[in-house]
């Protein structure tokens, strides 16, 4: 347990930076006394040492086995990566809930935000749980489940962030769309159009899913499908 020690307590610091005051008041008392651009700063040099320590202690934990994924279901996982790579690029090409995105936020829900409005954090969250089950070990499920944990308290945030500083974009981007993807679309509140997504982001996401099959055991010494 002693050499988990360092992966929780980096657990507990990245989850204490990115959600215990990022979305509070804390974050409201600290942009007024260093300002917006001050706290962006300070809060992007946290992450990256976050992650770091992170990367770190899960690459000094000893793995514990707790189950092993078969063939069959990593071919699964695998597939699981390609939305994965959808919601993150059509989220860097349009996302009214990034920092910046107010002015999208007001206009009509448009291609992947039909589907979520939180397609970033939903990218990370898929990634997150994929390696969970395929690597099936404790030191894994603390790292890669934090993401998800992460990702999943970072919506409602999100949400919240927005609506303090546009409370009217927020109300209507919240009408149109849902956190859960297709949620707004089986509620009735809004519909697929498929055509709004473009070509960039399945083939970004396309090319990225390729590259990631084919080098993963180059750059993570594990390959991402096994033979059956």
């Amino acid at each position: 347990m002693t050499d988990l020690l360092p992966l929780l307590l980096a657990t507990i610091f990245w989850i204490a930076t990115h959600n215990g005051f990022a979305g509070t008041d804390i974050r409201t008392r600290l942009v007024g006394k260093i300002g917006e651009v001050g706290f962006r700063i300070a809060y992007a040099v946290t992450s990256v040492i976050a992650i770091m320590m992170l990367v770190q202690a899960w690459e000094a934990a000893v793995a514990m086995p707790l189950w092993s994924a078969p063939a069959w279901l990593r071919l699964i996982l695998a597939a699981a990566m390609l939305p994965a790579f959808l919601f993150f690029a059509a989220g860097l090409l349009r996302n009214p809930t990034a920092v910046g995105g107010e002015a999208l936020a007001g206009q009509q829900a448009r291609g992947i935000q039909r589907i979520t409005r939180h397609p970033m954090l939903w990218s990370f969250a898929l990634w997150a749980l994929v390696h969970v089950i395929g690597n099936g070990d404790l030191a894994s499920l603390i790292f890669f489940g934090t993401f998800a944990i992460s990702a999943f308290l970072g919506m409602p945030s999100i949400d919240r962030k927005l609506a303090a500083r546009a409370p009217e974009a927020a109300a209507r981007l919240r009408a149109e769309t849902s956190i859960m993807p297709f949620g707004a679309i089986l509620a009735g509140r809004n519909r697929l159009v498929l055509g709004e997504i473009g070509w960039l982001a399945p083939l970004l996401a396309l090319l990225g899913w390729a590259a990631l099959l084919h080098f993963h055991a180059r750059f993570f010494g594990v390959p991402a499908l096994l033979p059956f």
